[in-house]
């Protein structure tokens, strides 16, 4: 019997999904949302958004940063459930960051550890993990192996520079913005310590801010990163940078809008504002999240082959 596609709108994005001769759907792969642990409201934030995944596919959370106890207790649960499958999908900014390869090595996608996993290995067991749990059942010396699952996992991208965040950003935009015309847009993102990994956050952050251009007349769009774990130097590069750019838009005559590339508020922002101190902008209320259009992004990752 010959298979065919259905297609589901969610949130203006097209999802094709493989059914069954009949009227039968293919099962969904069960989903494993990554997230960075916060406060009560950030991860109470996080857990609404699974839900209402959970009403189309299996989905459970790990909160942490490359934390094998919540990532083995999630496939866990997700094993219970009955899934065949999994995709794993990180809430976070970019995948270009240790966070991310550390996790794919966890989950038995990536073949060698990187460094920094032993460091986030001892932040999984220190009270001040965020949301993570303390203590993996196997000990503390396990928590820098791979997760222990007969389940085939796969890790899809993060945010990057999907179009469905380039949507919310302009959102996010229009919500501070009176005149597109006369107004500067300044994309800031937290950034990782690598060069390397710099330039592929801002190569995607060039990426969205010429989709948002595309949907909103505003006199410019720019990007940067702040490199907040950076060494004293790269951050204080970085602080000058975005001063310079924001003095600059200012005396062009232009209102300028900062718009933080971050998953939610809790603590970077402020530091943002500490770095603009003195200089006339405005920023929007929320990040990312909460934003109901990140339910079709995490069904759009969950279905990409």
């Amino acid at each position: 019997m010959r298979a065919r596609t259905a297609a589901l709108h969610i949130g203006g994005l097209l999802i094709l999904g493989i059914l069954g001769g009949g009227t039968a759907r293919a099962e969904p792969p069960g989903i494993l949302l990554l997230a960075h642990g916060g406060s009560a409201e950030w991860n109470a934030h996080v857990s609404n958004l699974a839900r209402q995944v959970d009403g189309t596919a299996p989905t459970e959370v790990a909160f942490g940063m490359a934390t094998r106890a919540t990532i083995q207790a999630a496939l866990d649960r997700l094993g219970a459930r009955g899934v065949h499958r999994v995709v794993a999908v990180p809430l976070f900014v970019s995948s270009w960051s240790s966070v991310i390869t550390s996790t794919a090595y966890l989950l038995g996608v990536r073949a060698d550890a990187p460094p920094e996993l032993a460091l986030y290995a001892r932040m999984s067991h220190s009270p001040a993990s965020g949301g993570a749990s303390r203590h993996d059942d196997h000990g503390a010396a396990d928590a820098e192996t791979p997760v222990r699952t007969t389940i085939p996992v796969r890790m899809a991208p993060a945010l990057n520079d999907h179009p469905i965040v380039a949507e919310i950003l302009t959102s996010r935009a229009r919500s501070i913005s009176r005149n597109p015309a006369d107004e500067a847009v300044v994309l800031v993102a937290h950034g990782p310590t690598a060069d390397a990994e710099n330039r592929r956050w801002q190569s995607d952050m060039a990426s969205l801010a010429e989709q948002m251009s595309r949907a909103a007349p505003f006199a410019s769009i720019d990007s940067l990163t702040l490199r907040d774990d950076a060494p004293k130097a790269i951050r204080d590069r970085a602080t000058a940078e975005l001063r310079a750019l924001v003095t600059k838009r200012l005396g062009e005559g232009r209102r300028v809008l900062i718009v933080p590339l971050l998953v939610s508020f809790g603590g970077i922002e402020r530091g943002l504002r500490q770095r603009l101190e003195g200089l006339v902008y405005v920023m929007p209320h929320a990040a990312l999240v909460p934003d109901d259009r990140l339910v079709a992004w995490v069904l759009a990752m969950a279905n990409e082959r």
